[in-house]
């Protein structure tokens, strides 16, 4: 194990491993509740969509680990998810059954593009002060989810956002953990984003405000209501709107799951001196499968998960961390009761911190470099304020070509770029 995860090249043990992937797990497995009450709303089954939803995430994510030997993990998407439930499903009124043939065909068209390298010379050609803006804008996006989860900001019919009610216990239990976190981290306590989990989670049971578990372990849901429904419907794909659906689907996907991994890969340091991740067709490849099998068991489309940073901030270097994390969502399908202790208060505290963490890439953005430091803004103030990651590199990646141009660097733009330019300008529209 040591020889082939390189274990001591990469200073870190398995014990070390295991607790970020702990910690990875423990920040993202509200996906495992969030999915199916999402997916919900389009009429599918809650227990087959929770039972999808663990299965992905393992398959995926494991994959991720033994063959790409990141610690990267990937889930269904939040935001596409929502895309699929809200957009396609209650808004074109297009069966659900449908709208899982059509993630299955963008999955098709997502994996051709990634056996092809398109994907991977995509990614390699994103200038160096973009790549740290979107790490940044990741950052200032999952410590914005933070502050929302826990209620430190509301929202406001005024000014669309504001602070939240610090009379509220579960708000104060949030200041709590983001205090302790803090404090921890600042004294370069081993393990301080978990430890800060464990402590919050503490104090919410002693106060009443987290209940204990009614069971520990309850069998797993049934996959059959959903299982295959993508397979047995392609041939509903039969409308300009619904192909329209199939493209939105692969180019959020595409660029979510691009973007979280440049910004995580950033973040972590495993970008080589050309800005590039070294085997990053293995890591696409990871989400490609994912992508693909998602929608035939019966889940939105998957992608790489920022909270994948938290376990990278407490010790995870290798694929290792992705196997523990995929092996405890399998386990989480069996101790799915336990999982209610982990609630938004927990987890808040250690998005804030990890945003904190990822929001110093803002270092690296040459600054005094108008055109790039405008189109480096726009992608990271972009992320929070749209609530999306796609988004947010749409405005930085449509603003940076435009900007060489009229300043007479168009030369110094690759083509890869003036690509993107175009594409996201179309994808604003079209969407």
């Amino acid at each position: 194990m040591d020889q082939y995860f390189e274990l001591k090249k990469n200073n870190t043990t398995i014990g070390r491993e295991f607790v970020a992937g702990l910690t990875t797990f423990v920040s993202m497995a509200y996906i495992l509740f969030v999915n199916p009450s999402v997916l919900g709303v389009a009429g599918m089954n809650k227990g087959a969509v929770f039972v999808a939803t663990g299965l992905i995430t393992a398959i995926s994510t494991i994959f991720m680990g033994i063959v790409a030997k990141y610690p990267f993990a990937i889930a269904p998407g939040l935001g596409i998810n929502a895309f699929f439930a809200y957009t396609v499903v209650v808004g074109m009124k297009v069966p659900w059954q449908t709208a899982l043939a059509a993630v299955f065909i963008a999955g098709v068209l997502f994996f051709i593009l990634t056996i092809f390298k398109i994907r991977e010379i995509v990614i390699n050609s994103i200038p160096h002060d973009l790549k740290a803006a979107i790490a940044a804008g990741i950052g200032l996006f999952i410590a914005f989810i933070g502050f929302q989860d826990g209620g430190i900001v509301a929202s406001s019919k005024d000014t669309m956002v504001t602070l939240g009610n610090f009379g509220t216990p579960t708000t104060l239990l949030t200041i709590f953990g983001v205090l302790l976190t803090f404090i921890l981290y600042a004294r370069r306590v081993p393990a301080a984003i978990f430890l800060g989990m464990v402590g919050t989670t503490v104090v919410g049971i002693l106060t009443g405000l987290i209940a204990l578990p009614k069971a520990v372990v309850s069998a797993a849901p049934s996959l059959a209501p959903t299982f295959g429904k993508a397979l047995s419907h392609l041939g509903d794909i039969n409308t300009f709107q619904l192909w329209i659906a199939v493209f939105t689907f692969l180019l959020v996907t595409f660029f979510d799951t691009a973007g979280t991994l440049v910004g995580l890969a950033k973040n972590a340091g495993f970008l080589n001196k050309k800005g590039e991740l070294p085997r990053v067709g293995e890591a696409l490849m990871s989400d490609s499968v994912g992508m693909l099998i998602a929608p035939i068991l019966g889940t939105s489309p998957t992608s790489a998960y920022i909270e994948s940073s938290a376990g990278i901030a407490v010790g995870g270097r290798t694929g290792l961390t992705a196997i523990f994390v995929g092996i405890l969502f399998l386990f989480s399908l069996i101790f799915s009761p336990l999982l209610a202790v982990v609630t938004d208060q927990v987890t808040a505290p250690a998005l804030i911190l990890v945003g904190v963490l990822m929001a110093s890439n803002l270092a690296d953005i040459d600054w005094k470099d108008f055109p790039v430091a405008a189109s480096a803004l726009l992608i990271a103030i972009g992320m929070p304020l749209t609530y999306s990651i796609s988004d947010g590199i749409s405005l930085g990646f449509i603003t940076y070509p435009l900007l060489m141009i009229l300043t007479g660097r168009a030369k110094e733009v690759t083509p890869v770029m003036y690509g993107l330019g175009i594409v996201f300008v179309g994808f604003l529209i079209l969407v």
